[in-house]
């Protein structure tokens, strides 16, 4: 983790320099004002991963003789033969849709909506993946 508190903290050295530079050169205020804004979320980023990598372990990135394998572990679990995300999908995209040709698409795509969550969500709780 000390690698991404010092890239941080080098990008918010040259955010601050590129932005004294614009503000000088193009005296243009809103610009300005974002790259000095860039300039302290970067530093607030790179103090607080800093500071968090002196309290914890060092991880493999950490180490320069690490494989990529060392830090390697189980990712999580995904269903293999789930059809509710299509639903969720289709009734997300119908609801973007709604934004564009009109509300009354929400209507369409409500359900299908609400029926890809409620799937998705007891998925394991009926059917042959029932959990015992």
């Amino acid at each position: 983790m000390k690698i991404q508190g010092k890239m941080f903290i080098w990008l918010s050295v040259f955010v601050l320099a590129m932005a004294i530079v614009y503000g000088w050169w193009s005296k243009e205020p809103a610009g300005t004002t974002a790259l000095f804004l860039a300039f302290g979320l970067c530093i607030m980023i790179g103090y607080y991963l800093a500071f968090t990598a002196r309290r914890v372990d060092a991880a493999a990135q950490d180490d320069k003789e690490a494989e990529v394998a060392d830090e390697a572990g189980e990712v999580g679990f995904f269903s293999p033969h789930s059809w509710q995300p299509l639903s969720l999908a289709v009734g997300g995209a119908l609801a973007f849709l709604g934004v564009v040709f009109g509300w009354w698409l929400l209507y369409f795509s409500t359900p299908i909506i609400l029926i890809g969550l409620f799937g998705w969500v007891f998925e394991y709780y009926r059917g042959e993946n029932q959990t015992q």
